[in-house]
């Protein structure tokens, strides 16, 4: 155990918020904002690292990011102000970026969030895009809940 204890105090030590993004690296600014061979003209916006993390896995962005640290919800008490939004803002102001991208949950509080965001984003003259959301590669239609359904339907394309 003591070990993990050492390896475990040693990272608490070492790992720190990217001021640029938000992201968790032992640098700052961490690995993905110090990449110049990545698409500086796109955010991603998401909820948290951990979103972060799998979209990198996935290996389907290859621009910046820039980690929220959660939702709006007003149950949970979640207020604009707790988000990390003023930095988001703060990239925008240089032109630099002509798309944001919301990568947010499929839930109430991360659809209330994309909105609160957009309206937001909008006046920047910057582009304010959604991952796409609906029935999932191999999901079968009667095992899906009603709102993946709905929003499934109202986001169909031409094929």
């Amino acid at each position: 155990m003591l070990p993990l204890a050492a390896a475990l105090a040693e990272a608490a030590r070492v790992v720190k918020s990217c001021a640029d993004c938000g992201n968790l690296d032992s640098r700052d600014p961490c690995s993905v904002c110090a990449d110049h061979n990545r698409d500086r003209s796109t955010i991603c916006v998401v909820e948290g690292v951990g979103d972060l993390w799998a979209l990198e896995r996935a290996g389907v962005h290859h621009g910046l990011y820039h980690v929220l640290g959660g939702t709006l919800s007003a149950l949970g008490g979640v207020r604009p102000e707790d988000l990390n939004v003023s930095t988001l803002i703060t990239r925008l102001q240089d032109g630099s970026v002509s798309e944001v991208i919301l990568a947010l949950g499929a839930t109430v509080e991360g659809a209330t969030t994309a909105h609160w965001l957009t309206d937001r984003l909008r006046p920047l003259g910057v582009a304010v895009t959604k991952v796409a959301q609906g029935v999932p590669m191999g999901g079968a239609l009667d095992a899906l809940d009603d709102g993946t359904l709905a929003a499934a339907l109202r986001s169909r394309r031409a094929s």
